[in-house]
C-alpha cells in the first residue's frame, strides 16, 4: 500500500481469519491478538473494534444489499484493524520518543475545520466510515493520530510520505518488538506493517482434501 494512504487511514480496516487459520497456530501469547512492548491487544479487543465497524456500516446503511457490499468490499476487516491498532501504538511511541504531545483543543479545532468541509459532523463521520473504515465513537482518536503524524513529520523536517518518517516508525516499531498472533500474520519491522504468514499446509490439505472427493 502506498505510504501516503497508509498515513492517511493510519486505522485501517480487516476481518476475522478463516476457521482453518483461526484454528492453528503457536499462542506464545493466549488470548492476544498482539503484543506491543509491554501491552496486549486481545483478541476480544480486536474483535469488539471489529464490531465497532460492523455496527456503524449497519447503521449507516439499512438495504441489506447494500450492507451486503459494504461487508464485501471490507472482507478483511479483523487484519486490517489489528494493523491500525498496532501503527496507532507505533506512532504514538514515535512521538513520545520525538517529545510531541497533542492536545484536546488541537483535536477539536481539526475536526471542526474537517466538519465544515464535509458539510457537518454526519457527513465527517459518514466520511471517515466510508473511506477509511473508522467508527463514529474512534474518530477523535484517530484524529489525535494524524496529529501525532504530522507534528513527527515536521520535527524532522519531512512529511509523511518520505522515508525519515517512515524510519523513525521503524525505529520505534523495533524498540517496541511487536509480536503479532500467528493468526494474523507477523508484523515487519523494517516496512512498519503486517504481512501474511505463509502457510503452505493450507493448501496442502486442500489438495489432499480434493484428491478424497475425486
Amino acid at each position: 500500500m502506498h505510504r501516503r494512504r497508509r498515513t492517511a487511514l493510519l486505522l485501517s480496516a480487516a476481518i476475522v481469519a478463516a476457521p482453518l487459520l483461526a484454528a492453528c497456530g503457536n499462542d506464545a501469547h493466549p488470548g492476544a491478538a498482539a503484543v506491543v512492548g509491554d501491552q496486549r491487544i486481545t483478541v476480544a479487543q480486536l474483535e469488539s473494534r471489529v464490531n465497532e465497524v460492523r455496527t456503524a456500516q449497519r447503521a449507516a446503511v439499512t438495504d441489506d444489499a447494500q450492507y451486503a457490499q459494504a461487508v464485501a468490499q471490507t472482507g478483511s476487516l479483523a487484519r486490517d484493524t489489528l494493523h491500525g491498532m498496532v501503527l496507532d501504538k507505533v506512532l504514538h511511541r514515535a512521538a513520545e520518543d520525538a517529545g510531541i504531545t497533542v492536545s484536546r483543543r488541537e483535536v477539536q479545532e481539526m475536526r471542526a475545520g474537517l466538519e465544515q468541509q464535509a458539510g457537518g459532523a454526519k457527513g465527517l463521520e459518514t466520511a471517515w466510515l466510508q473511506q477509511y473504515g473508522i467508527p463514529p465513537q474512534r474518530l477523535d482518536e484517530n484524529l489525535r493520530l494524524q496529529l501525532e503524524a504530522q507534528k513527527l513529520a515536521t520535527a524532522l523536517g519531512t512529511n509523511t510520505s518520505q522515508p525519515a518518517f517512515w524510519n523513525a516508525l521503524s525505529k520505534a516499531s523495533k524498540a517496541l518488538d511487536v509480536d503479532l498472533n500467528p493468526r494474523y500474520g507477523t508484523w515487519d519491522a523494517q516496512k512498519v506493517a503486517r504481512v501474511d504468514a505463509k502457510t503452505p499446509w493450507v493448501r496442502e490439505i486442500s489438495a489432499a482434501g480434493t484428491q478424497q472427493t475425486t
